[in-house]
C-alpha cells in the first residue's frame, strides 16, 4: 500500500531532535521523510511522478517513531502467564516451566505465538527475538499475522540435535522476508562441553553470531566456574563461540574480563529488566556496559517469566534499577534507553534496515498518541516515552509497510477471539 502520514512529529531515532512534517511509505519501504513544504520538488527528486495514494493519515500531531525491538523473548510461553509465579529461577524452571513444556506440540506453539504477537503490537513492538522449541510452527504464525521475527536455536543436553539447528538455519532464512534464524543455545548450564564445541563448529562453518542466556544468576557463573574454572563468558570465547559475533541475554554478571570478551567480538547485552525483577535474579551493571561502549538491547523475556511483553514497562525498569545500583539519579538517562529499544535492538537482532525512520528503510514505524494525560505536557517527548509512556499511547503499529494495529483495534484479519479460546483450552488441557 501507498501511505502518506502528515502533520506529524518524527522522531527518527538518527539523533534526538523532533520534527514536523511528512513521512511516505510505498509498499514495504519508506520512501521519503521531510516537512513536505516542496511536494512537487520531492516528486521529481525520487523521479515518482505522483503517487496514488491508498490512505492519507492526519497525524494530528502525533509522534511517529521507529517500532521497538524485543530482543529477548519465548512468545509460545503465553501459556504459562501466571502460572509458575513468585519463585526462585531454578525452581520455577525445573519443577514448572520445563515439566509443562514437555506437553507442547508444535500446534499449540504455533496459536500461543499469536496470542503473544497481539500483545507486541499493542505495546509498539515491530520485531521479535525468538527462541522457544518449534520454530517451523512459530515461523508460521508470524508469517501469517505479519510480525518481524528473528529465531534462535535453544539447543541444550536434551535436544534438538546440532544437525537439526543447521537445517533450520538453512531453511528458516530462505522461507520469508520477516523472518531470520540465527544459532544459539540455552545456557551454558543446560549444554555439555561436547555440545557447545559443536555449536562453534556449526558457527565457524556458516561464520554465523551465536546468542544465548549467559551468566543470569550468581549460581550460573559460580557452578560454571566449578565445572571449569572460569565464567560462562570465557569459557564461550575459549571455545571460539563468538568469532562472528551474537551476543547474551540478560547478562546480569560479567566481570572486567568478560566485559572486554564482548567488547572484542563487538557482542550485545540483551538485558531483560522485568524478568530479572521478578526472579530476583539481579540487577545488570547497564551503566558500565555503556560506558565500555557494548551495545545493549532491551528484551521483555517471555511472558511467564516477566509475566508483560510491555516494551514501555522494561525501558522504565532499565533506567529506574541502574540509577538504584549507581545510586546515580544521571545514570542510563532516557535517550540511551530508546536507543537500546529502537536503534540498538535492530544492531542486536541483525535488522539494519529497521533501526531509523529514514528513505529506503523498511516501513516498521509506531505512532504515539501524545493527546493523552500522560504525554503532556510536551516539554521533552522522548523522556516522557521513557518515563510516563505507556502502551496506552500506542495508537498504531506498522511492520513493513501493513498497519496491524490502529485506535485499540487489530487488523481484520486476525481471528482475535479465537486466539483468546485456542489459548485458553491449551492450558486447560495441560493441567
Amino acid at each position: 500500500m501507498n501511505i502518506r502520514f502528515y502533520n506529524a512529529r518524527i522522531l527518527t531515532m538518527q539523533d534526538d531532535k523532533i520534527t514536523e512534517g511528512e513521512l511516505w511509505v510505498q509498499n514495504e519501504r519508506i520512501r521519503y521523510v521531510g516537512d513536505g513544504k516542496d511536494t512537487d520538488g520531492v516528486y521529481e527528486k525520487l523521479s515518482l511522478g505522483s503517487i496514488v495514494w491508498d490512505r492519507e493519515i492526519d497525524c494530528r500531531g502525533n509522534l511517529l517513531m521507529p517500532g521497538f525491538k524485543d530482543a529477548h523473548t519465548h512468545s509460545g510461553m503465553t501459556f504459562l502467564r501466571s502460572y509458575a509465579d513468585d519463585l526462585p529461577l531454578q525452581d520455577w524452571l525445573n519443577n514448572q516451566v520445563f515439566p509443562m513444556e514437555a506437553k507442547l506440540d508444535g500446534e499449540m506453539i504455533y496459536h500461543l505465538t499469536k496470542l503473544a504477537i497481539l500483545e507486541y503490537l499493542t505495546s509498539g513492538i515491530t520485531a521479535i527475538f525468538d527462541m522457544y522449541l518449534t520454530p517451523e510452527t512459530i515461523a508460521q504464525a508470524c508469517v501469517e499475522m505479519g510480525m518481524r521475527c528473528v529465531q534462535v536455536s535453544g539447543e541444550n543436553n536434551f535436544g534438538p540435535a546440532t544437525a537439526v539447528t543447521e537445517e533450520r538455519f538453512l531453511k528458516l532464512n530462505k522461507m520469508d522476508p520477516l523472518l531470520s534464524f540465527f544459532i544459539g543455545f540455552h545456557a551454558e548450564y543446560t549444554c555439555s562441553k561436547e555440545l557447545l564445541e559443536e555449536i562453534a563448529a556449526l558457527s565457524h562453518k556458516y561464520k554465523a553470531p551465536v546468542y544465548a542466556h549467559i551468566s543470569e544468576t550468581k549460581t550460573e557463573v559460580e557452578e560454571c566456574k566449578e565445572r571449569y574454572g572460569m565464567s560462562p563468558v570465557k569459557l564461550l570465547d575459549s571455545l571460539g563461540m563468538f568469532e562472528y559475533g551474537g551476543g547474551g541475554y540478560h547478562c546480569v554478571y560479567l566481570d572486567e574480563e568478560d566485559m572486554e570478551i564482548f567488547k572484542k567480538h563487538d557482542l550485545s547485552v540483551v538485558t531483560n529488566p522485568g524478568s530479572n525483577t521478578k526472579l530476583a535474579s539481579g540487577i545488570a551493571p547497564i551503566s558500565d556496559y555503556l560506558r565500555k561502549g557494548i551495545n545493549v538491547a532491551i528484551g521483555t523475556d517471555g511472558p511467564a517469566s516477566n509475566n508483560c511483553l510491555d516494551m514501555f514497562r522494561e525501558m522504565f525498569l532499565v533506567t529506574g534499577l541502574a540509577k538504584l545500583r549507581e545510586q546515580d539519579a544521571s545514570a542510563v538517562d532516557a535517550w540511551e534507553v530508546l536507543k537500546m529499544a529502537t536503534v540498538n535492538g535492530s544492531k542486536a537482532m541483525n535488522l539494519p534496515d529497521t533501526d531509523v525512520l529514514a528513505a529506503g528503510k523498511l516501513a516498521d514505524i509506531i505512532m504515539i498518541d501524545l493527546q493523552q494525560p500522560n504525554m503532556q505536557p510536551l516539554n521533552h517527548i522522548a523522556r516522557n516515552l521513557v518515563y510516563s509512556g505507556s502502551k496506552q499511547n500506542v495508537k498504531m503499529t506498522m511492520i513493513q509497510g501493513r498497519i496491524l494495529y490502529e485506535d485499540g483495534r487489530f487488523a481484520k484479519e486476525y481471528d482475535t477471539e479465537g486466539i483468546y479460546r485456542k489459548a485458553n483450552e491449551i492450558i486447560n488441557g495441560l493441567r
